[in-house]
């Protein structure tokens, strides 16, 4: 009798490891990820000091995680340090897009338990007024597609010691219960120094 418990306890052991890739155990969180890489896939070595029609490359990721195949949206803005930033903090009511238009819009299906990583180069034109001490924002090359930014003045910010720019990147998930896309309480950001080489 001891014998066939022992056989039993080793025989549930040694196939354990099998049983558990056949068992399908019911999932308990469904989300979405959504990240921004460098030019090295790193996260680490992002542009900063940015010079006019310079080029810069970056990763974006999309994760699902959702138990369904998804229908998103990666709205692309430029914000200065005024212009309204997008929220993704807090209870889901209190998540809220940017006010500002979307320059770009990056439009992906993304199975269940799939990976979407989408390179992107940029480079900006600006203008720097030295009589207002400003930078002023006239447009973005994105993968190449020439895109205009309108009303976008960057003055200097004396806390950081630079003209602050920021280009992000809002996740919208297409919702079929009400026949459009929702802002799905994501973004990443980039933030940074409009250099002035002139």
């Amino acid at each position: 009798m001891l014998y066939w418990i022992v056989v039993g306890i080793l025989a549930l052991l040694i196939a354990s490891p099998a049983l558990s890739r056949v068992l399908v155990y019911p999932r308990t969180e469904f989300f979405t990820e959504l990240w921004l890489l460098d030019a090295n896939h790193m996260a680490e070595d992002y542009p900063y000091n940015v010079t006019r029609g310079e080029n810069y490359t970056v990763y974006l990721g999309i994760s699902n995680h959702l138990g369904h195949c998804a229908y998103y949206v990666v709205q692309v803005k430029f914000r200065n340090q005024t212009q309204t930033a997008p929220a993704s903090f807090g209870p889901i009511e209190n998540r809220t897009p940017s006010s500002l238009p979307s320059l770009f819009n990056i439009t992906a299906f993304v199975a269940d338990e799939q990976i979407l990583e989408i390179p992107l180069t940029f480079s900006f034109d600006y203008q720097y007024d030295e009589s207002l001490e400003q930078v002023v924002v006239s447009g973005l090359r994105l993968n190449g597609v020439a895109l205009n930014i309108s009303d976008c003045t960057i003055v200097w910010d004396a806390e950081t010691d630079a003209f602050k720019g920021y280009l992000f990147f809002e996740l919208w998930l297409y919702d079929e219960g009400v026949s459009r896309f929702q802002y799905h309480g994501r973004f990443v950001s980039l933030g940074f120094n409009m250099t002035v080489s002139d």
